[in-house]
């Protein structure tokens, strides 16, 4: 199999006259050129120049491999614009990609000029798309450790708990995990990741939590506290703009700290434009 390296420098040394021309050319060391040039003639099978020390000249196969070397060269190149034309594709739990990702995506999209499809859904159905190949990365409130795949711990979010306005516990500095089990507490999806954590955290008190599912997402959680129906607890940045603008309150949970780990997950081994992609959401 021949090396597209190896014929770019074979190329460059025909045109440029010369080995160290050329190794000035690419950046390369002349024995760098001299290494590539004699790799290309083992994989053919054939001389294709004549090195002298002030120039080299083509041997009749290297003539007749010429054009077909810049066609590989052409060719390479053709495939690396159109894979670039290719949209990278984002699965992301709704509330990662709701209230985290979609900066990050446009930041990306804008420094390196490239697009990313961005699909939101569910944890259980985000890791499902990354199984079929439906996505090249996925950032998850749970990783199920399912082989073939690389799951980073990408962030630590933090939950609160938030009431409605005029609540009692709106005036308070803090309460206890205990009087949780007093409240309503809306949410608990399936696949929401929440329900876990709160179970590790709280311990014998989390079986005493009235906990009310069915609400659908983060949004109508948030609607379901404004109307009175319950309390919850959600991930802090998902409720930034309703605690700004008053229409929910956060209320601190005694000395218990509760935070979210968020997963990257890409597959083994990874591709450059994913790579790169992960790389500048860990920054």
């Amino acid at each position: 199999m021949l090396n597209l390296v190896c014929v770019q420098t074979f190329l460059s040394v025909m045109e440029a006259g010369g080995i160290r021309a050329a190794a000035r050319q690419l950046s390369v060391s002349p024995a760098t050129v001299v290494e590539h040039l004699d790799r290309l003639e083992r994989d053919l099978d054939a001389p294709l120049m004549v090195r002298r020390r002030a120039a080299v000249s083509l041997t009749p196969q290297g003539a007749a491999f010429a054009p077909l070397a810049r066609a590989l060269v052409t060719t390479a190149q053709q495939a690396q614009r159109l894979i670039a034309t290719i949209p990278l594709r984002v699965a992301a739990s709704s509330n990662v990609g709701t209230y985290i990702l979609l900066p990050l995506i446009a930041a990306f999209e804008q420094s390196q000029g490239c697009h990313v499809e961005l699909w939101l859904g569910s944890n259980p159905d985000v890791a499902d798309r990354l199984s079929t190949g439906a996505a090249d990365l996925a950032l998850m409130e749970w990783w199920d450790q399912r082989p073939g795949f690389t799951a980073h711990a990408w962030r630590q979010e933090p939950l609160m708990v938030i009431v409605p306005p005029g609540h009692p516990w709106g005036s308070r500095s803090a309460i206890e995990p205990a009087e949780l089990a007093q409240e309503r507490i809306l949410g608990g999806e399936r696949g929401s990741g929440t329900g876990t954590l709160l179970r590790g955290c709280l311990g014998e008190i989390f079986h005493q939590l009235q906990m009310v599912p069915g609400f659908g997402s983060t949004e109508g959680v948030k609607r379901g506290v404004r109307a009175g129906l319950g309390i919850s607890i959600v991930l802090a940045s998902s409720v930034t703009d309703e605690i700004a603008a008053g229409q929910l309150v956060s209320v601190p949970l005694g000395d218990l700290a509760l935070n979210k780990s968020l997963w990257l997950v890409t597959p083994t081994p990874l591709s450059g434009p994913v790579t790169q992609l992960a790389d500048f959401l860990c920054r």
